[in-house]
């Protein structure tokens, strides 16, 4: 089941603490000796690739103060970053992803610890 989003612009679309923002890449329609697969075959691969569209802050440090009450709300937040850079692609693990639909386009959020490999291109997107 996934979430569905309506808005134009995906600048409006935040993501949060440690968690990925992909665009799944076309699947494959047919095999290496040319049979058609049908599309529920590449739903069901738990190994998935696809482009990283947008990243989040990355896994927060708590910050050392005189104070350790939840209530008091935090300034000077800081965050570990991620590895992950927008245009990467990605190999992700599709059981821990949550599928999304926002301006008719399918993005999967992915939390960093199931992305397996990133394959990074500089001249991808010129």
């Amino acid at each position: 089941m996934a979430l569905s989003l309506e808005s134009n612009n995906l600048d409006k679309l935040i993501v949060v603490g440690d968690r990925v923002l992909i665009k799944p890449k076309n699947p494959a329609e047919r095999t290496k000796t040319g049979l058609l697969l049908p599309p529920g075959v590449q739903e069901k691969l738990k190994v998935q690739c696809g482009y990283v569209v947008k990243v989040g802050p990355g896994y927060p440090i708590p910050a050392l103060t005189d104070y350790d009450e939840p209530w008091q709300k935090r300034k000077n937040s800081r965050y570990f970053p991620l590895q992950t850079n927008i245009g990467d692609m990605a190999v992700y693990l599709q059981d821990n992803g949550f599928e999304i639909e926002f301006s008719n386009e399918k993005y999967v959020v992915v939390p960093f610890h199931s992305i397996l490999v990133l394959i990074r291109d500089e001249g991808l997107f010129e």
